[in-house]
């Protein structure tokens, strides 16, 4: 399989409000059709959709209605990309840990409540690289394409 693009796809009955919300999260920019809305990061790559599902019920996370989709976000400052997430729309989930740890990560939702984490302190691209080279023989990671 030849992949060209990955997207993540999310239900909304607030279009407008869950695509502006990952747009400024990454930077980016929203190109909005009738029942769909596509999120371009800031290098321009197509990131996440947003489909119109106007009898979306919100995941209730961790002990109701289950997750649907979950991401990931690492990032160097943590406490700048707490900042910028609760000032575009996300609720704090999981508090924990305090923002000055040098590793951790914090559970938040989206406005659509769609829960997602902001990591930090992981592994750095070198890091998995030299991982992967010490237990799969690879000397590198593919590096990305630029445009």
């Amino acid at each position: 399989m030849n992949m060209v693009r990955q997207v993540i796809v999310f239900d909304a009955a607030d279009l407008r409000a869950e695509s502006a919300f990952w747009a400024g999260i990454l930077g980016g920019h929203v190109f909005e059709d009738d029942d769909w809305h596509s999120v371009i990061d800031a290098a321009g790559e197509w990131r996440i959709g947003v489909q119109l599902a106007p009898n979306h019920v919100p995941p209730d996370w961790p002990h109701g209605t289950p997750q649907q989709v979950h991401l990931d976000l690492h990032v160097d400052d943590p406490r700048a990309a707490h900042e910028e997430a609760i000032s575009l729309g996300a609720r704090l989930l999981q508090p924990v840990p305090d923002l000055d740890a040098a590793e951790g990560h914090r559970v938040y939702a989206d406005p659509a409540g769609h829960p997602f984490c902001i990591g930090w302190g992981h592994p750095s691209r070198e890091t998995i690289a030299a991982f992967l080279a010490d237990h799969l023989g690879r000397r590198s990671l593919p590096q990305r394409r630029t445009r």
